[in-house]
């Protein structure tokens, strides 16, 4: 990230505009990663810039004032959000095309001062997507996941697709099978099936293209798909190689959706009430 600073990024209410451009560009609605890279593209942000941390997770910062954006964007009615973290336009956002951002920011502070709280959770008034101050639960799983054997990641990757509706799965990473770690059936509406091999990269740096190419080699003939598991992150060259014309196509799962589906499975993680999120560290190290 040498030659770049925090100061450089856009603030939250730089990205209004450029978020329910990228939303509107997409169709009126996306997935929170969608929008970060459109807008990346967009702004014509330069990777290491995209990429400088906020502190010491695995979060942008850029993906944290993107989602201080979001929420305000929510707040002001132009924006709405499931609980799968799909954004979409309000009919009022369908009909702005853009919004003056001190008009936002003020409002959304007198709603703060309605309400006699500055705490998050009612900044967020219970969008579904967790901010930056309520992630501590991201950066304990992130930590036990890097912390976690080899094998132990392997089979917890194994178990994530077998909860995921793989079949079959097997982890042959052991083996030295040509750098795969595993391989699956995904089953489809329950009538076919077609195979899967998999990686899992238990790293803490950034996956880059040449990892997809490795893979893409060693699927000829065995598979038809590939799919790397990473805690990390996947450069932008990775992406735009996983998903290049005229090659077997590689989905990638970074390390934040690694955690969302963790959650959502409740592998070691289980949420309570008001949203606290717990992390077991010692399931993990069961696994």
């Amino acid at each position: 990230m040498t030659g770049y600073s925090r100061n450089q990024v856009p603030s939250h209410d730089q990205l209004f505009n450029p978020t329910l451009k990228a939303i509107r560009a997409l169709g009126g609605s996306s997935s929170i990663a969608e929008i970060t890279q459109r807008v990346i593209n967009d702004l014509t942000l330069p990777d290491g810039l995209a990429q400088f941390p906020h502190g010491r997770g695995r979060q942008t910062e850029l993906e944290y004032r993107l989602a201080w954006a979001r929420t305000y964007l929510k707040q002001y009615g132009l924006l709405e959000n499931s609980t799968r973290g799909v954004w979409s336009l309000t009919p009022q956002g369908l009909k702005s095309e853009a919004v003056e951002p001190s008009q936002v920011v003020k409002f959304v502070q007198q709603e703060q001062r309605k309400s006699d709280t500055e705490t998050t959770e009612d900044v967020n008034n219970g969008s579904g997507e967790d901010l930056p101050e309520t992630e501590s639960w991201r950066e304990t799983l992130a930590e036990t996941l890097r912390a976690m054997p080899a094998a132990g990641f392997e089979r917890l990757c194994q178990r994530l697709l077998r909860e995921s509706g793989f079949i079959e799965v097997v982890v042959t990473g052991r083996s030295g099978d040509q750098g795969i770690d595993g391989r699956g059936q995904i089953r489809l509406a329950g009538l076919i099936s077609f195979p899967v091999i998999f990686q899992c990269k238990r790293w803490n740096s950034s996956v880059g293209p040449s990892v997809v190419r490795e893979l893409r080699g060693a699927m000829q003939g065995r598979a038809d798909r590939g799919l790397i598991i990473t805690t990390d992150r996947f450069t932008r060259d990775a992406q735009t190689e996983a998903t290049r014309d005229g090659a077997p196509p590689i989905d990638l799962i970074d390390g934040e959706l690694l955690m969302d589906k963790l959650k959502e499975l409740k592998l070691g993680v289980s949420t309570r009430m008001v949203e606290a999120v717990a992390v077991d560290s010692a399931w993990f190290s069961s696994v």
